[in-house]
């Protein structure tokens, strides 16, 4: 059998290569294209006020913006009323919405300017107080390789804990690590819900990451040792 030459093996692996890299591009392309006109049907089924969609709606995204309503407030009645109350702004303003965006961040919108008219009413520390203080915009980086602090908590602890966990943290740093790690939105993204700068989104996701660290370590070491049975 004749061996392939050096410069033919190294012409057919860049072909693989580009082959794969094109089938790449071409599926983004066309996931993007998907949601995009998933977005646009969303949003001429709530000009319409179409009901059917608005239960589709709800099926899909209750968990999701019950839990983070969970974390805003930290209140499950509270978080509960919030819920309704979202929905029916969805109901009524749905008009708003023109799929230019993905739905959920316009959802998370809605809600958290929810959350933060409520604190408004309860003058109590809020979320609003937390958009109008002024922060430390300087970068901040944590060295990371590997799985982020969130996620090996996530992989080591239940759900039980890792909800009390980031119920400790400051607000602004657990609403952006809720929206990166568990709804998956972009930086880009979680700045347009929160109205932030970018570059404040990033600071604190990072430090809202080493704030985790000591937590972590906390609930691990409050735990009893389980010695192995020989």
């Amino acid at each position: 059998m004749d061996k392939l030459s050096p410069n033919r093996v190294f012409f057919q692996r860049a072909r693989v290569r580009e082959s794969v890299q094109g089938g790449a591009i071409s599926l983004a392309v066309a996931v993007a294209a998907q949601a995009q006109s998933e977005n646009a049907a969303i949003a001429q089924g709530l000009k319409r006020q179409d009901p059917e969609l608005l239960d589709q709606l709800i099926e899909l995204y209750q968990h999701r913006l019950m839990r983070y309503l969970l974390f805003l407030t930290g209140k499950r009645e509270v978080a509960e009323d919030l819920f309704q109350e979202t929905w029916m702004r969805v109901l009524l303003r749905g008009a708003q919405y023109n799929g230019n965006a993905r739905f959920d961040t316009w959802l998370f919108t809605i809600a958290r300017n929810l959350v933060i008219d409520l604190s408004r009413k309860r003058t109590m520390a809020s979320l609003d107080e937390m958009s109008e203080s002024k922060e430390d915009d300087r970068p901040f980086e944590v060295a990371m390789s590997g799985p982020s602090p969130l996620e090996q908590l996530e992989e080591r602890e239940n759900c039980a804990e890792v909800g009390e966990v980031l119920l400790k943290l400051e607000p602004n740093y657990r609403e952006v690590l809720v929206l990166r790690f568990y709804e998956e939105l972009s930086l880009e993204e979680i700045a347009g819900v929160t109205r932030a700068q970018l570059s404040t989104v990033k600071s604190r996701l990072y430090r809202g990451l080493a704030a985790l660290r000591p937590e972590m370590e906390q609930i691990r070491a409050s735990r009893p040792v389980v010695e192995a049975v020989v």
